[in-house]
């Protein structure tokens, strides 16, 4: 081996990639594009804004704001730190921001986030001063009742001074929260909403009340039920109704489900909104509504349009068009409607708001310009699995290198599916829904911008990086070569970046950070070398630039008398399951060889719920700081299941995590109905009976029986269910298989016969209703006896014997007929022969009179 192979060979080389590291399901990217990342290292960041002075801003969830000063700076500034404000809870946080339109000449960042707060209060609510855990205690339980709060848009000076202009949605559940910022062509400010609603079950608002409450049902105040008191249908305007709120007069209105157009600087109605002139100020604000959670919005250039991504239930995800926001308020529809359709589980309930709008026909709620099924791909030739699904990031490319096919194109993205799609413009310039392809996958974006040059750059909130793709220009790839990574101090080591390479074949330049410190200011030569001379773990970086805008950058440890710490979570174990509600405590340790024992206040857990309806997506619910702790197990649907991670952190910075996997405990729900093959609601759908449900034990779980129905050509009425509960009522998984049976019976004033009982049973307590309607009747003080007209029959003593029949919406008496072949023993004085009660206190009797022996009746 020559000298120069020697040499080399002493070197270490470590590559990290300049591409994304994609997951399994991750395919190529459209020919001659390309990914890189931008920036990275960030705590679940979800918006982006950059400013034409070249600075870039990102959100992170839990409330930071950082700058970077250019696209090439690799170290971040804080910019405000709103997490003493911000309710970082599931998927609650900093969602929302947006530069306004002269930034920096006119210096306010705009910013929408989960206010920690009551609407109406002040913060913490349910964390801490100075927290940046934030809890949602049990009572009332995230998924039970709800951690109530509201949502906040305000003004960010440069010096962090915050300055509220909206507090005044109203969010109960854990999910659709607030959502996203938008400038319009005419210098409004848009922004939206979600309904704060249960993502459980159909939720109107009737959680039931118990002593327990911390959070009354009702919170927001939605007539005609007063605070405290439970809404029922069909005048329920609670729950996911509130997002259709505003066509209800009765109270003021809530931002909840809405999209809004203001003034900037004030914060109230944007002059020529549709309703500028209403006395209620939300009313006024809103330009949109129907909608369950909009979470990111954007103007189409050229246009005045506003365009929504709404995340929808458990059928459909939406790509809303509002195009004249200053004409008509529009309402999507929802919980009404989801996707193109009636939605099922709100339909059942049969509610007045969504009775009315269903009415009203064609044209009265708003349809989704596009929408794509969980179960289907939207995307000939699709990558990207089919399932869970949520719409997330939505983009307009506005010109520069892509070819001229993307001019106008839609770029829209799904978080859950980890997915990237394009839709090109068709004749009329809008996007062609049959153009849509794959345009990335494998990356969970949470927002879609247009940057420098008219690129397209994607937030990617798992792994916590920015990506940009590039057009023609393949970026490089930086490649670190070091004699050594670990070791005693004075620690000399040699590192080289002639790995590096560019296919595209560019002369490459090198910027280094070999120090620690997170700036690339140490070294430009491709074989720099440094000398560490404190104990410690330091980060060394590699930028390589190919001068046309792309970039490769590479990291690697270098360990000085430092070892990583050891994590172990001692419970709970793998095999522990749990129910809703349930207390799970945790507690683990931390060593590290040079540390000794890891203190609490450097162990970290992290409660992340994995929804899996066909590949899973993580939701971080909450963080927990300490040794040991406890939580109670949330309710969602299943499939689905917890992990608890721990993270250490000894005092050079290296971390070490552990996790476990938690299941839940499972039950199945059989629903049937009499006479079979009826439609019941079961959480988000409607399905014909009998049918069969797997859920989690505690979990809570609506169900309606809608009437009335046809079956066999015959009308038929709701008359109970068999657990007692009304029409429509939430339900908590049981411990163990249970059957949920609602009994219907022809419909009041129809022709046929409702109920008839020969009494010939001969046995045992049960008079048997053989009309098929299942009106069975309850002997009390009966005996049997074979002389009957037609058989056996009952015999009654004429004291304290009789018959008793369920009430039935079928045993109406305005169009019932009673018939009865009765025979007296005696005669001597009037004997009860049937009884209907009413409820004003009427009783309906049939006698046998003693003048002429047979019977006679009264109303008493």
């Amino acid at each position: 081996m020559s000298r120069l192979g020697s040499a080399l060979a002493s070197i270490l080389l470590l590559t990290v990639g300049l591409v994304v590291l994609a997951s399994p399901a991750a395919q190529a990217l459209p020919g001659a594009f390309q990914k890189q990342t931008v920036f990275s290292g960030l705590n679940h960041p979800t918006n982006l804004e950059f400013s034409s002075d070249g600075r870039v801003f990102v959100a992170e969830k839990s409330g930071l704001i950082k700058v970077f000063d250019s696209l090439t700076d690799t170290t971040a500034s804080v910019y405000a730190d709103l997490r003493t404000q911000v309710h970082n809870f599931w998927d609650r946080g900093l969602l929302g921001m947006a530069l306004h339109p002269n930034f920096p000449a006119d210096p306010r960042l705009y910013v929408l986030y989960s206010y920690d707060a009551v609407p109406g209060g002040v913060a913490p609510r349910w964390g801490t001063a100075g927290a940046t855990d934030d809890p949602c205690p049990t009572p009332p339980g995230a998924t039970g009742d709800g951690c109530l709060i509201t949502g906040r848009l305000s003004v960010i000076s440069p010096t962090g001074a915050e300055t509220p202009l909206i507090t005044d949605w109203c969010q109960q559940h854990p999910s659709h929260s607030i959502g996203d910022l938008q400038f319009g062509p005419d210098g409004m400010l848009y922004a939206s909403g979600g309904d704060g609603a249960s993502f459980n079950f159909a939720d109107y608002g009737q959680d039931n009340l118990t002593s327990s409450d911390v959070t009354p049902d009702n919170p927001c105040g939605d007539p005609p039920s007063p605070v405290g008191t439970a809404l029922s249908p069909p005048a329920a305007e609670g729950g996911a109704l509130r997002a259709q709120d505003v066509r209800t007069s009765g109270d003021p209105a809530g931002l909840d489900g809405t999209l809004i157009r203001i003034n900037p600087d004030t914060g109230a109605a944007a002059a020529g909104n549709p309703n500028a002139g209403s006395s209620d100020p939300n009313v006024a604000r809103i330009v949109a509504h129907g909608l369950r959670n909009p979470f990111r919005i954007t103007n189409r250039p050229g246009s005045p349009e506003i365009w929504l991504s709404d995340v929808g239930w458990n059928t459909f995800e939406e790509i809303n068009r509002v195009a004249g926001p200053t004409s008509a308020v529009s309402n999507f529809g929802w919980p009404c409607y989801e996707g193109p359709a009636r939605q099922g589980g709100y339909d059942n309930l049969n509610l007045t708001l969504c009775e009315n709008l269903y009415a009203a026909g064609a044209g009265a709620n708003v349809q989704p310009f596009f929408s794509w099924n969980h179960s289907a791909k939207p995307a000939p030739n699709d990558p990207c699995p089919a399932g869970g699904s949520s719409a997330s990031g939505v983009a307009f490319y506005t010109g520069g290198a892509y070819p001229d096919s993307y001019d106008g194109a839609l770029f829209l993205s799904d978080y859950s599916r980890s997915c990237i799609w394009v839709m090109t413009a068709g004749p009329t310039g809008l996007p062609d829904p049959a153009t849509i392809r794959n345009f990335d996958s494998g990356i969970g974006a949470t927002e879609l911008e247009i940057g420098p040059g008219g690129d397209l750059f994607a937030v990617d909130y798992n792994n916590g990086t920015v990506v940009r793709y590039l057009y023609n220009n393949t970026p490089p790839t930086a490649v670190i070569g070091a004699s050594t990574t670990s070791g005693t101090a004075p620690l000399a080591v040699s590192f080289s970046a002639t790995g590096s390479t560019d296919a595209d074949g560019d002369s490459l330049t090198y910027a280094w950070d070999l120090d620690g410190d997170g700036e690339l200011d140490d070294s430009t030569s491709a074989t720099p070398s440094f000398t560490y001379a404190q104990p410690g773990s330091y980060v060394v970086r590699l930028r390589a630039v190919d001068g046309k805008g792309g970039q490769g950058d590479a990291s690697v440890t270098v360990n000085v008398n430092n070892t990583a710490p050891t994590a172990t979570i001692n419970s709970p174990t793998a095999g522990t399951t749990w129910a809703v509600g349930q207390t799970i405590t945790f507690s683990g340790t931390g060593t590290d060889a040079q540390d000794g024992t890891v203190p609490g206040s450097r162990m970290k857990w992290t409660l992340v719920l994995h929804h899996c309806p066909s590949t899973c997506h993580e939701h971080e619910i909450t963080t927990f700081t300490g040794a040991s702790g406890s939580f109670q197990a949330p309710d969602h649907d299943y499939p689905s299941h917890l992990e608890l991670r721990l993270t250490v952190t000894d005092t050079q910075g290296l971390t070490d995590t552990k996790s476990v996997l938690l299941q839940p405990r499972t039950v199945n729900l059989t629903f049937q109905s009499t006479p079979p093959g009826l439609q019941l609601g079961f959480n988000s759908e409607q399905t014909t009976t009998p049918f069969t449900r797997t859920v989690i034990v505690g979990s809570s779980n609506s169900i309606s029986a809608p009437s009335p129905q046809t079956s066999s050509g015959q009308s038929l009425t709701f008359g109970s269910w068999s657990d007692g509960g009304a029409a429509s009522h939430n339900i908590t998984a049981p411990a163990s298989a249970a059957s949920y049976t609602a009994t219907y019976a022809p419909t009041s004033g129809g022709a046929g016969l409702v109920a008839a009982y020969a009494m010939n049973e001969g046995t045992g307590t049960t008079v048997a209703d053989s009309s098929g309607s299942n009106n069975n009747g309850t002997t009390s003080n009966t005996t049997w006896t074979n002389s009957g007209k037609y058989g056996k029959a009952l015999s009654f003593n004429g004291t304290n014997a009789w018959v008793t029949i369920a009430n039935s919406p079928s045993l109406q008496l305005n169009t019932l007929t009673l018939e009865a072949w009765v025979n007296p023993a005696t005669t001597g004085g009037y004997r009860t022969i049937l009884t209907k009660e009413h409820a004003s206190g009427l009783s309906y009797t049939l006698y046998s009179s003693a003048d002429n022996n047979h019977p006679s009746t009264q109303i008493s």
